[in-house]
Formats: structure tokens, sequence, C-alpha cells
């Protein structure tokens, strides 16, 4: 059975777009996560403690898993979604503010974002997502390992739907493809060559 790219999101530093609709233009490159979480009207507090790659994969997982009113993953078991994020940068922002916190008091607050995983943790967490999740850091966006690991946990792992994509942020800088990828939906073939495409 081929494995679908149902949804997908892009965020750069001038838009949202989501299924090929843009759904959020800025107004400059400095456009900040709090203000587009504001502008999208979204309501989690816990968002303010997260790091910059956090809350801009958080945004990208928000906007790509909300479908009319509700969610793309109703009805599947949360024991099955899986979520395989790759980045380039990681938490470089957050190292660095780490790094100066040192010079007088270590922030344990910090601490816990200089890892580049957490940014699965903070959207398995709000979304519940309990299934296989792998995140790498690579020099640059790698559809071919996406698409293999994603392809092993929907058809070797008992995983029913996948979050996947790439994510980075650094300064005003940012770049979120997320796709949503199940066993048999209706969108494009799951492949290296649509992942790229898109």
């Amino acid at each position: 059975m081929q494995a679908t790219i149902d949804h997908w999101v892009h965020i750069d530093e001038q838009r949202i777009i989501k299924d090929g609709s843009p759904l959020l233009s800025f107004n400059a490159d400095n456009e900040t996560a709090a203000s587009v979480y504001r502008n999208m009207g979204y309501s989690y507090p816990k968002f303010f403690k997260m790091d910059l790659l956090c809350q801009w994969a958080w945004l990208g997982a928000e906007v790509l898993l909300a479908q009319d009113g509700g969610t793309l993953y109703e009805g599947i078991d949360k024991t099955k979604v899986g979520v395989v994020l790759a980045t380039g940068k990681g938490c470089l922002d957050a190292d660095k503010k780490y790094l100066e916190s040192t010079a007088t008091i270590a922030s344990p607050s910090l601490f816990v974002y200089t890892l580049p995983n957490i940014m699965l943790g903070e959207i398995c967490i709000r979304h519940g997502f309990k299934g296989e999740q792998i995140c790498f850091v690579n020099d640059e966006a790698d559809a071919e390992q996406i698409y293999f690991w994603v392809n092993d946990l929907l058809q070797n792992r008992g995983m029913e739907a996948c979050l996947c994509g790439w994510a980075d942020a650094v300064g005003n800088e940012r770049k979120i493809k997320f796709y949503w990828v199940t066993k048999a939906g209706k969108g494009p073939a799951f492949t290296p060559e649509h992942i790229d495409i898109i």
C-alpha cells in the first residue's frame, strides 16, 4: 500500500502556506513566533517558555494538524502516530542563551531546550502522540532519509500516520516544511520526489 502526503505546511520569512493556499503573510522579515501565535488565535501558555525552534515547529504542527474545527488525527490511535523531523541548525539560539547564562548561574529552564529533539517532545505533548519518534540533525533537508524512516514506520512498525519534515529557526530565519503522511490517504504518493516538489 502506497503512503500518501495528505496535507502539508510551509513557513518561511514571508508567509505560512497550507496545502498550497496562503494562510498568513508577514509584513517584515523579523516577524516573531509570538506575534504569529497571537495572530492565529492560539491559546497554549507553555508556548512562551519554549525556545525559538520549538515555537516555530509547534506553530507548523498546529497549522498542519488543524482540520475544520478538529484535527487530522481524529479517529487515529495516538500510539500509532509517529513523528520524524530533521533540523540543520537545531537549537542554536537556545545554546547561545544557555552559554551566556553560565557566566552567572546556568539556567535549567534554558538547558532543557539545548537538545534539538525537544521540538518533538513539545509537539507530542501538545497533541498526545505516543508513537515512534526520531530527530535528525543534517546540513540540509534530506528527502530520502525522511522517506526511508517514515515508510518504515508505516509499513513495518505499526504506525497509521506520521508527522514529518524539516524545521530550522535561528534569529529571523525560519524554514518549516511539515507533511502529514498516512497509509491510505487521497494526496500525492509519499515519495522523495514529492517531498522535494512540495
